[in-house]
């Protein structure tokens, strides 16, 4: 098992990562450009998207330094390195492989696996990774999270996904979680880059709120 470290997550402004299931590449560039004008810093293509890896490479041209741009649904460690190549440096999965997550170290990327039980969430941290998504959280909710929570390294980064959306931040930051993947309530497959303007600044808006307290 590996015991190398993946890159430490990035000190972002907010933390909400877009998560665009089933984009096509033709449709990318325009997305990608309201998601980054409305304030997101990270942005995942999940690789049973149509064509990922075109999608990742554009994005990752497109995106200015300091952005976030990677893939989800990443079950290989082939898929790391072809992730690599394309550009993007942010990994996330389902699940706990240590294959995947050694090879991201290896690559110094960012990654962040998917977890249910604090099993697993050792374990991603045994592994090295650099946070840890816990999915679907809608199923834990904030007072399971928060349970877990309180037997792993206080420096661990979490993030909320599935099931997730903007009118749940206040409960999520409540316990003490301030990262938060978006998946169908900011991007739907076939949804125009207007439509997807206004979920990304309600989003960023709701984020402030609520972090404001």
């Amino acid at each position: 098992m590996s015991t190398k470290h993946s890159a430490a997550w990035p000190h972002i402004k907010r933390g909400l990562v877009a998560i665009l299931r089933g984009v096509k590449p033709d449709e990318i560039a325009a997305i990608g450009d309201v998601l980054l004008e409305a304030g997101f810093e990270a942005i995942e293509i999940p690789l049973n998207s149509p064509d990922p890896f075109a999608s990742i490479e554009t994005l990752a041209k497109r995106a200015p330094k300091g952005v976030l741009i990677g893939a989800g649904t990443v079950l290989t460690a082939a898929n790391v390195q072809r992730l690599y190549d394309a550009g993007g440096r942010l990994l996330v999965t389902p699940n706990v492989d240590p294959d995947v997550l050694g090879k991201a170290a290896d690559l110094n990327m960012i990654s962040m696996p998917g977890v249910f039980t604090a099993t697993e969430a050792l374990l991603a941290i045994k592994c090295g990774a650099s946070a840890l998504k816990f999915f679907p959280a809608s199923a834990l909710g904030p007072t399971g999270v928060n349970a877990i929570r309180a037997i792993l390294p206080k420096d661990t980064v979490i993030g909320a996904v599935g099931g997730v959306a903007d009118a749940d931040f206040d409960s999520w930051m409540e316990v003490g979680v301030k990262t938060f993947g978006l998946g169908s309530s900011l991007y739907k497959p076939g949804a125009k880059a207007a439509d997807v303007a206004i979920a990304a600044m309600r989003a960023v808006n709701a984020y402030d709120v609520a972090a404001a307290g």
